[in-house]
C-alpha cells in the first residue's frame, strides 16, 4: 500500500504512542489483558494507515473531461449561485467523502491554476447544505485551454480539521495530479458551466482521478 506523504508524520506519532502502550500493558498486565490492547492498537493503527492510502489512478485523457477530484459519493447536482469567484449561477456536483475513502484531492481538468484562496470557518457536518459557505474550505479555479473554468472546493468536514493544497497560482497542472488532501471526513464541490453534460448521478460512488464527472461545452 502506497501512504501519502500527508500521512508520514501522522502514522509516526501513532506508532510510537501505540508502541509504548503496549510495552506498558505487556509489562504490567495480564497476558490476556495484554493481547486485546494489542489487537487493539494494530486495528487503530490499520485503520489510520488506510485512511492515508495513496493508489495510483488511471486518469482518462479525453480533452473536454470533468473528472472527479476526489473518492466518494455524489450527494448534489445541481444549479447554485456560486458568489465568491464566477459570481453567476454554475452547476455544482458535490461529493461526500467518508473516513473510509480515500482523501487525495486531484486536478478535474488539464489546465492552468488562476485563483486560490483558503477560508477558515466552522465545522458543520460535510453534507450540510451550507457547508460548502460556512465551514473551513480552500478555493481554486482551474482554467482549461479552451478558456472554461472549473472550480474546486476542498471542504472540511466534522472531523476534518486540516485542509492542504499543494499547487501554486499560474502553475499548470494535468487532470488527475494531486491537488491538495482532507484530512477525515470532508467533502469536494466541483462548479462547471450549465451547460456541461453531466456523466453522473445522485448516489453514485466515483473515484478520484478517474471518473468522467462531465465534459466541458465546446
Amino acid at each position: 500500500m502506497r501512504i501519502h506523504r500527508e500521512g508520514y508524520s501522522t502514522l509516526s506519532k501513532l506508532a510510537a504512542i501505540l508502541a509504548v502502550l503496549c510495552g506498558l500493558s505487556y509489562l504490567l498486565l495480564p497476558r490476556r489483558a495484554f493481547a486485546i490492547v494489542a489487537g487493539g492498537s494494530a486495528l487503530i493503527l490499520g485503520f489510520f494507515t488506510q485512511f492515508f492510502r495513496n493508489p495510483i489512478r488511471s486518469t482518462p485523457t479525453i480533452s473536454s473531461a470533468v473528472i472527479a477530484p476526489a473518492d466518494g459519493t455524489i450527494v448534489a447536482i445541481e444549479p447554485v449561485d456560486e458568489t465568491e469567484y464566477f459570481h453567476d449561477t454554475r452547476l455544482k456536483i458535490s461529493i461526500y467523502m467518508s473516513a473510509l475513502n480515500v482523501h487525495v484531492n486531484r486536478a478535474p481538468i488539464t489546465g492552468k491554476v488562476v485563483y486560490n484562496r483558503y477560508h477558515p470557518g466552522q465545522y458543520l457536518v460535510a453534507f450540510h447544505p451550507k457547508a460548502s459557505e460556512l465551514n473551513e474550505r480552500n478555493t481554486v479555479v482551474l482554467e482549461h485551454a479552451s478558456g472554461q473554468q472549473v472550480l474546486v472546493r476542498q471542504i472540511a468536514g466534522l472531523m476534518a480539521r486540516r485542509i492542504r493544497y499543494f499547487l501554486d497560482l499560474e502553475q499548470s497542472v494535468q487532470a488527475g495530479d494531486e491537488l491538495g488532501f482532507i484530512k477525515f471526513g470532508s467533502r469536494c464541490d466541483v462548479f462547471l458551466p450549465l451547460d456541461a453534460q453531466v456523466k453522473v448521478y445522485l448516489d453514485q460512488r466515483v473515484t478520484g482521478g478517474e471518473t468522467l464527472l462531465a465534459e466541458l461545452p465546446d
